[in-house]
């Protein structure tokens, strides 16, 4: 039988800006976007990461540094916040060659970890450690200083516990978190590596879900004040790239029954976890042979980090590193059609820093 799972803080919050925001996409009329955020008017426009691409963007906050005034953070420092009459962005893209400050600047320019983190907060930050086979250098697990980083931001911010999960479909959870390199660098920032012990999943409703109505998910990732969603972007032989809406498959414990209808059921499976923050990391990614990698031929290194709310956005953008587009990916184009964020770029507010 199927447990309706108790609502923690965070998901009552989650569900009610779920129904909050499909009542106001069921208002609108099929021609009109499906944006979440209401349309604000370019001041500057700015090209996607990839010259190829179509897609625009814009800078609606001329108070904030240009791109080329960007002051990086110093590794270490705290997040760096907004002034009082600064705009933030609502979806960031930092680029330089230092991850721990590219980090701190996307995170910055959204607002500061400080509007994320409340004192005493639990927080879960979930990478991509799919396996052990390679260190990070082959780009087919999230790079460990980002993820080191972010840990540290929560701690600045009042996190009372910041833990650090996945569940790897090649190799042990403890000799991935190894390879990968997250655990020394989570743990000296402060950090807990937690391994997602299979007696604990749960089975859970998923209330939006149009082809499957229940999922068996690792609990704590449901009842955290806050889930970091923080994928690398690369290269996936089913679904064409792994970003953020693919990485939260790594919350669930029968994975074969998401390929049945793979990208509806990613979609769905978003509409359920919903992390509030998602940081894309593309300090390296893997342009070929994804998930797993193995030829150091196939990273390109691309010094970028993307962050936002907004997955669906953040994913989108993400897909311009490869020249596609989020309408050329199933899941963040389904997990746009329910309503779960937006794929319109030319919609949002974007800042886009070089350190």
């Amino acid at each position: 039988m199927t447990r309706r799972h108790p609502l923690s803080r965070r998901t009552f919050i989650k569900l009610t800006a779920t129904v909050a925001a499909g009542a106001a996409l069921a208002s609108c009329s099929p021609a009109k976007s499906t944006s979440l955020p209401t349309k604000v008017t370019p001041t500057e426009q700015i090209a996607p990461a990839n010259p190829t691409s179509s897609l625009a963007a814009t800078v609606t906050n001329p108070a904030e540094p240009t791109a080329g005034e960007a002051t990086p953070a110093e590794p270490g420092s705290p997040s760096p916040e907004p002034s009082a009459t600064s705009t933030p962005a609502y979806l960031a893209v930092a680029h330089g060659p230092d991850p721990a400050a590219i980090t701190r600047a996307a995170i910055g320019a959204l607002g500061g970890m400080a509007s994320f983190v409340s004192p005493g907060y639990d927080v879960i930050i979930k990478p991509n450690i799919c396996t052990d086979y390679h260190p990070p250098e082959y780009a087919s697990t999230t790079n460990p200083t980002v993820v080191a980083t972010l840990v540290s931001m929560c701690l600045e911010a009042g996190a009372k516990r910041v833990r650090v999960m996945d569940y790897p479909f090649g190799g042990t959870a403890k000799s991935a978190y190894e390879i990968s390199g997250i655990k020394e660098a989570v743990e000296a920032a402060g950090g807990e590596m937690h391994v997602m012990t299979r007696s604990k999943y749960e089975v859970v409703d998923i209330h939006q879900g149009k082809d499957i109505s229940s999922v068996e998910i690792y609990p704590d990732i449901l009842n955290a004040d806050l889930l970091i969603n923080v994928p690398i972007a690369k290269n996936h032989g089913s679904t064409k790239l792994t970003l953020g809406g693919k990485n939260l498959m790594g919350v669930i414990l029968d994975r074969n029954l998401m390929h049945i209808n793979l990208s509806q059921r990613i979609a769905a499976l978003t509409s359920l976890v919903m992390p509030e923050l998602t940081v894309i990391d593309a300090v390296r990614i893997l342009t070929r042979h994804g998930p797993t990698g193995g030829d150091l031929a196939d990273v390109k290194q691309m010094d970028t980090i993307i962050a936002s709310r907004d997955i669906v956005a953040a994913d989108a953008y993400a897909t311009t590193l490869f020249g596609m587009s989020g309408e050329d990916i199933g899941y963040i184009k389904a997990s746009a059609k329910m309503g779960l964020g937006t794929l319109d770029l030319s919609s949002i507010n974007i800042q886009e820093l070089k350190l």
